[in-house]
């Protein structure tokens, strides 16, 4: 007899089952995890992790994330994004965006159209 695989997180039962999964807003594909039926929590096995991996490197969204500083410019100051991430969303010079706080931890940058 099997044992019933239990959540880690809830105690609640885990099934195997195919979700999608996203990155950055962008939809990679739909992955084999185990999902609890309580919670919702979805772990993948490393073999998926490899493979979603893989898909976002093929579709260029590995690694979007940098560090930068804050400077001075003029009486403002201003934050610079990397290349990958203007190219990502689209940016480019004179392109009018909208920007405001989330939180005091988070500030969107929302581009207009």
């Amino acid at each position: 007899m099997t044992k019933a695989v239990k959540c880690d997180e809830c105690g609640g039962s885990v099934k195997a089952t195919e979700v999608p999964f996203s990155l950055h807003g962008e939809l990679l594909g739909n992955f084999e995890a185990e999902v609890c039926g309580n919670c919702g929590e979805k772990v993948f096995s490393e073999e998926t992790a490899d493979k979603i991996d893989k898909t976002a490197m093929q579709k260029g969204l590995w690694n979007l994330s940098s560090r930068t500083k804050v400077a001075k410019v003029g009486t403002s100051l201003g934050v610079t994004l990397s290349k990958r991430i203007a190219n990502f969303a689209r940016l480019s010079k004179g392109r009018e965006v909208i920007i405001y706080p989330e939180n005091k931890k988070k500030i969107v940058i929302e581009i207009l159209e």
